[in-house]
Order: structure tokens, then C-alpha cells, then sequence
């Protein structure tokens, strides 16, 4: 069982590190052939249509075991997370691989299939809103213990860049055409992977020192 809680802040970090280096070269890379005369306006979904290395995809399936490492990292050690919390956790850990295996359609070229492009677009909806959802309901309860309390305040801040990125891009989907709505959308994304990567680092911070801890009692006898 100890085991077990040291593993998952590892893969935790080990996935949103993979997955944060990836995206940095997905976003620095540019999509061949782009159809568009502005590769800011492509949306995650359209790059990861056009992405024939399968960065895209990468990223989301690395960041998906993450988040479920850390959901279950979280759930073992006992931490206030709450079980609305924990389900939109889960639901944004386990659309993002759901993402990852679905093929991506794209607007216009006839990628995909009409039923698998619009589960694709709902499951992204639903992705991206879960995690600033999740990060404001973690507030309170990381406030009322001492464990995690010194996350509280950086886990508020994220989870409100979140909320408004969701504005953002709303606006941007509906009076603004979808102008930079590819900026917008990697923007929140990296504002929920931040919020992940905290929580995965306080974790590990916790699970570690403790289990150092552990050790040095059954040292000392």
C-alpha cells in the first residue's frame, strides 16, 4: 500500500511533465499541410486532425494517466478533495484519453464522421470545463487543512484563470468567429495543466516526506 501511494505522485509528475514538453513542441511545431492562413485560429482538435506525428494525441493520453495517477494518489492519501471534485477530476483525466483515441475531425475535409466529430467536440467541452470546476470546489477544503493549505491560494488563482479562459473562448466561438480561438484554447489548457501540476507536486511532496519520515522512525526503532 505504501508502495502504491509513492507511485502515483511519480507517474503524476513523470505524465504532466511528458505531456507539458510536448505541448510546448506541438504549439512551437507548425501542422503541414495548414489549410489556414493563421495557425492560431486552428483549435486543439484541428491540429490534432492535422498532426501527423501524433503529438497532439500524445499529449492528451500522457496528461489523462496523470490526472487519474493523481486522482488516485489523492483518494489514497486521504486528501479533502470531495466527491464532486473527484468526479470532474476524473472525468477531465479520462476524456482527455478518450480524446487521445478518437479521430479528430476536421471542419470542412470530411475527417471523421459526423457522429465521432460530434462526440468529439461535446467530450472537449466537457474536458475543459471540468478541471477550473473542480479547482474551485478544492478551495474551501484546502483552506480547512493544514496539509494542503499552502496550495489553497495558487489552486484559486488557476482555477479562476480557468473560469475566465472558459469566457474567453466562448466569446471567441460565438461573436468572434473562432478568431484566435486556437491561442485560447492551448492558453486554458496550460492554465489546467498548471492547476494538475500543483496538485500532482503537492502530492508528492506529502507522500514522500512522509514516507521519509516512515523510514527514519523504523530506522531509529
Amino acid at each position: 500500500m505504501l508502495a502504491s501511494k509513492r507511485l502515483y505522485p511519480l507517474i503524476a509528475c513523470a505524465g504532466i511533465a511528458a505531456a507539458a514538453v510536448a505541448a510546448l513542441a506541438a504549439v512551437v511545431g507548425q501542422p503541414d499541410p495548414v489549410p489556414y492562413p493563421d495557425s492560431l485560429d486552428l483549435t486543439i482538435s484541428e491540429y490534432a486532425a492535422l498532426d501527423r506525428s501524433g503529438v497532439t494525441g500524445f499529449v492528451m493520453a500522457s496528461l489523462g494517466i496523470a490526472s487519474l495517477a493523481l486522482v488516485a494518489g489523492l483518494r489514497a492519501t486521504g486528501a479533502p478533495v470531495g466527491v464532486l471534485a473527484e468526479r470532474l477530476m476524473r472525468v477531465w483525466g479520462a476524456g482527455l484519453i478518450l480524446l487521445a483515441v478518437l479521430p479528430p475531425a476536421l471542419p470542412g475535409t470530411g475527417t471523421g464522421t459526423d457522429l465521432i466529430g460530434q462526440a468529439y467536440r461535446y467530450l472537449s467541452i466537457a474536458v475543459f470545463v471540468a478541471m477550473p470546476v473542480a479547482g474551485g470546489l478544492l478551495v474551501a477544503r484546502f483552506n480547512e487543512d493544514e496539509r494542503w493549505r499552502p496550495v489553497a491560494r495558487t489552486v484559486e488563482w488557476l482555477a479562476l484563470a480557468g473560469g475566465f479562459g472558459l469566457l474567453v473562448i466562448t466569446y471567441v466561438a460565438l461573436p468572434g468567429h473562432g478568431v484566435l480561438a486556437g491561442l485560447a484554447e492551448w492558453i486554458l489548457l496550460g492554465t489546467e495543466v498548471a492547476l494538475v501540476g500543483v496538485l500532482a507536486a503537492r502530492l508528492a511532496r506529502l507522500t514522500w516526506a512522509r514516507s521519509a519520515t516512515q523510514a527514519s522512525r523504523a530506522a531509529l526503532g
